[in-house]
């Protein structure tokens, strides 16, 4: 598995301490790779920027990953209500009234707490007491009782696997949340690395730029001694003052795209873009040998859009066995016990009027005529096929990606070898045509024009390498190994 060449970032995400506007999670680096602050006093000089640097500001200010992380917070949230539902709930009710009427004037106030539980059986179980003051011309009349009731359901909503089905569903969406954070902040690593190299990029075609301007005012000396000595004609400076105007706009241009790289970077480190930065990381790459098949089996296991989708497959087979269910009859097995006792407060008899109640028995709800049970099943069995279907076909868009990913890194070093022996060879041919020119066996005209090949050839080299680095950086996005290629992990 390709790593890369440079300094490998560790970053914790875990409570944020200082500042809340990220919610409770946040990103922090180990001490070994922190890096020097940004802040607007820098905007009047240049910072030196890694790409090590520029990943880790991105991971602690990046707005797409703050973004993500507030969602968490909701997400986490969302699970633990769904774990919630098999432990006990309790309700209080209560009231306090006032009134009167065309007989009499009279307060009223209610307590009634309930507490209720579910079993993973799906038995509901049922608890409340209820207490009653009533207070008129007539006296104070108190009533309280306790009710106890049980529903076994032995059809629809019965059993584990139906009562379960929630919290599963919920367990399931939890995981999948959790890749959609490590997908967002792989794209995000992986749009920063992008960004420091077309920075890089940008600062190379500057250099470029102005070592061809450099020679072209050198050749135009050349030039000018050649003509005091009367070994070349006056009029064939031209070709070479009109080649250093034509470099002097190239480094104008390159100058403009040097501006736009820096401010695309900061964009996504969410830096003040006045902020003056240069990328430091040398233009290197090592060759990196890969197999196509060991890789896919990597994307299998880590992709995360692959491994969403398996779970969304996972998730349509559980809907399915709960709409099968709700199809069955409703019956159920009931029980209960109930006790009110009514008194008058202040008779001096203390009669007091206890009633007792128990039951037991079966309950049956039968639907006749409703199709919107039938029409859940058949909504679950076309998810279920249509999630298979979309399955197959991101296994099989996985398999192409990962293999057009190895097969392009492949193809980009070599052709930055090519690019490398180009620049070479261009080189050369511009020197030996450079002293052949001094020496009149040479013309203006044969060495601008080789002077283009060189350009050429240099902008064809820095394009193969930053395509090779980016190559690898692509794929690993496409196995899903971003995060391990750079020691970041998600402790969420």
């Amino acid at each position: 598995m390709y790593r890369p060449s440079f300094v490998a970032i560790a970053v914790v995400f875990g409570l944020i301490l200082h500042n809340p506007a990220r919610g409770s999670e946040t990103l922090e680096p180990s001490r070994a790779t922190m890096p020097g602050k940004l802040s607007a006093s820098l905007n009047d000089q240049t910072v030196d920027l890694s790409l090590t640097d520029a990943v880790f500001l991105g991971l602690r200010d990046n707005r797409a990953i703050s973004s993500a992380f507030l969602q968490r917070i909701a997400q986490k949230f969302d699970l633990r209500v769904a774990e919630d539902q098999f432990t006990p709930k309790l309700l209080l009710s209560g009231r306090y009234l006032m009134g009167h009427n065309q007989d009499n004037r009279y307060r009223n106030n209610a307590l009634s707490p309930n507490t209720t539980l579910l079993s993973e059986w799906g038995t509901r179980f049922s608890l409340s007491w209820t207490l009653i003051n009533q207070t008129d011309r007539n006296g104070h009349y108190q009533s309280n009782g306790l009710t106890f009731s049980v529903i076994q359901p032995l059809l629809r909503d019965a059993g584990p696997e139906v009562t379960t089905a929630p919290v599963r569903l919920a367990r399931l969406g939890e995981q999948a949340n959790r890749l959609s954070l490590k997908s967002t902040v792989s794209q995000t690593v992986t749009q920063i690395a992008v960004a420091y190299r077309e920075l890089l990029r940008a600062q190379e075609r500057l250099r470029i730029a102005c070592d061809a301007l450099a020679r072209s005012q050198q050749l135009m000396e050349v030039n000018k001694a050649l003509i005091a000595a009367g070994r070349m004609a006056e009029f064939e400076i031209v070709q070479t003052e009109a080649d250093a105007a034509t470099q002097e706009l190239g480094v104008e241009e390159a100058a403009n795209q040097l501006d736009a790289g820096r401010r695309g970077l900061l964009q996504l480190l969410s830096v003040d873009l006045n902020t003056q930065v240069r990328a430091s990381d040398a233009l290197e790459a090592k060759r990196v040998d890969l197999n196509a098949a060991q890789a896919l089996r990597v994307a299998l296991e880590n992709q995360p859009d692959y491994l969403m989708q398996v779970i969304s497959s996972e998730q349509a087979a559980i809907n399915l066995l709960v709409a099968k269910n709700q199809r069955l009859w409703d019956v159920s097995l009931v029980g209960g016990a109930s006790q009110l006792r009514d008194r008058v407060l202040g008779d001096q008899s203390g009669n007091v009027n206890r009633q007792w109640d128990q039951y037991g028995g079966v309950q049956v709800n039968i639907p006749i005529g409703d199709l919107r049970p039938r029409q859940g099943e058949i909504r679950a069995e076309v998810d279920v096929r249509d999630k298979a279907t979309r399955l197959t076909e991101m296994q099989q868009r996985l398999e192409r990606d990962v293999g057009d990913a190895v097969r392009d890194v492949g193809t980009r070093w070599r052709q930055y070898e090519i690019a490398q022996r180009a620049r070479e060879l261009s080189l050369r041919k511009l020197e030996i045509e450079r002293d052949k020119l001094k020496v009149g066996r040479s013309s203006n005209f044969q060495v601008l024009s080789f002077e283009t090949d060189l350009r050429n050839a240099e902008n064809a080299q820095l394009n193969a390498l930053i395509a090779y680095l980016n190559a690898q950086t692509l794929l690993d996005e496409k196995l899903g190994m971003t995060l391990e290629s750079w020691d970041i992990a998600l402790n969420d």
